[in-house]
């Protein structure tokens, strides 16, 4: 059994309301200008359309991310930025074809990179003092759920692709 110098470690110390705004929202717009050149790659749109629906999210974030700071309740930014966003898109809205015709084109999964590239380089302290513990322990392991995952992954697309061929 491992034994940890602190338990302060595992006890989250601050909430998404403790969070500011506005360097939250920072971080966003970089995040949303690196995504620029990845969604002309990824797409056929042009820069006003990828510029336009990008704009879009931006704002559907910066809405979930206002709520989750005033609303008397607590929910993760997450869950409001996910509720603003299938508000935004209910057929019965007005503004439905507007807000799908802007931001149907992007690609979420472009989207994706920034973010995961960075969650890839951002290693804690914690992290580190966990891996010296584990040692080589932890390489296999490693390996072995890499290894898993794939060959599960492979093994539920192979038999998808024999039930609809």
């Amino acid at each position: 059994m491992t034994v940890y110098e602190s338990e302060e470690d595992f006890i989250p110390t601050s909430d998404d309301r403790s969070m500011p705004i506005a360097a939250t929202l920072q971080d966003l717009l970089i995040v949303s200008l690196i995504s620029v050149p990845l969604q002309l790659i990824a797409t056929d749109l042009s820069l006003g359309s990828v510029l336009g629906g990008l704009l879009a999210l931006y704002g559907l974030c910066a809405v979930g991310l206002v709520l989750t700071k005033y609303v008397p309740f607590y929910l993760p930014s997450v869950a409001w930025i996910s509720l603003v966003g299938i508000a935004l898109t209910l057929p019965f809205w007005p503004w439905f074809d507007w807000f799908t015709g802007v931001v149907d084109g992007i690609d979420f999964l472009a989207l994706a990179v920034p973010p995961l590239a960075y969650a890839g380089l951002a290693i804690s302290k914690l992290e580190i003092d966990v891996m010296r513990r584990s040692g080589w322990k932890i390489l296999i392991v490693a390996v072995l759920v890499f290894v898993g995952t794939y060959v599960g992954s492979a093994a539920i697309a192979d038999f998808m692709l024999s039930v609809t061929s």
